[in-house]
Formats: structure tokens, C-alpha cells, sequence
């Protein structure tokens, strides 16, 4: 399997696969693949923790009849498009060839890889 191949694997079940990336003896030795591993693990966090502040954010708006109801609805519809937006985004990308280092979470993938 190629590099690219195995760093678009690594975003496919999010931290699960990255996990396995960073446990797997061929693949845990390429810095490149590490990166992706550890940058999806983070990216899933992230986003996971986002979900949760935003849904403890919206529970007072669920009070108001309809209006927050649709608020609480199109927060997490946006959310969660979102989300499937920037996985299948990571994917292509690495599958293609191509390096994204996410804005917070990139950085810290690559000092956890040893990429600098």
C-alpha cells in the first residue's frame, strides 16, 4: 500500500484508524503517515468536543418553542456537514499527494510524528 493511500485510510473511521496507523509495524515507521494518523486522532477530538459545547451551548435555546428548536437543529445540520465536509476533504487530499496541516491541530500532529 502507498504512503497516500495509507494517509487517506487514516481519516476513513477517524481516531480508530489512526490508531491503528500509529500501532501497525509498517506503517508506524513512515513520519508522513504518523502525521496523518495523529492529525485525524486530533481532528476527531476536536471536532467531538466541539459537538459537545455546542450541544450544551444550545440546551437553554430548546426552551423556546420552534425558534430554538430550529436553531438547535441547523447548528448541529451545520456541524455535522461540516465535519463530513472536512473528512472527505482530509481524504482527497491525502490521497492525492497532498500535505494539509490543519490550522491548530496540524502542528501539533507533526511534533507528535517528528515531521517539523
Amino acid at each position: 500500500m502507498t504512503d497516500n493511500m495509507a494517509g487517506a485510510l487514516c481519516y476513513l473511521f477517524g481516531f480508530i484508524t489512526g490508531i491503528l496507523f500509529l500501532v501497525l509495524a509498517p506503517y508506524n515507521r513512515t513520519r508522513l503517515i504518523r502525521f496523518h494518523a495523529f492529525q485525524s486522532i486530533f481532528l476527531n477530538i476536536a471536532w467531538l468536543v466541539l459537538w459537545i459545547v455546542v450541544t450544551i451551548i444550545l440546551i437553554p435555546f430548546r426552551l423556546i418553542p420552534f425558534l430554538g428548536i430550529f436553531i438547535a437543529i441547523v447548528l448541529h445540520t451545520a456541524l455535522g456537514l461540516g465535519g463530513i465536509i472536512v473528512w472527505l476533504y482530509m481524504m482527497f487530499k491525502t490521497y492525492n499527494g497532498e500535505k494539509i496541516v490543519l490550522p491548530v491541530i496540524g502542528p501539533m500532529a507533526e511534533r507528535q510524528a517528528g515531521v517539523y
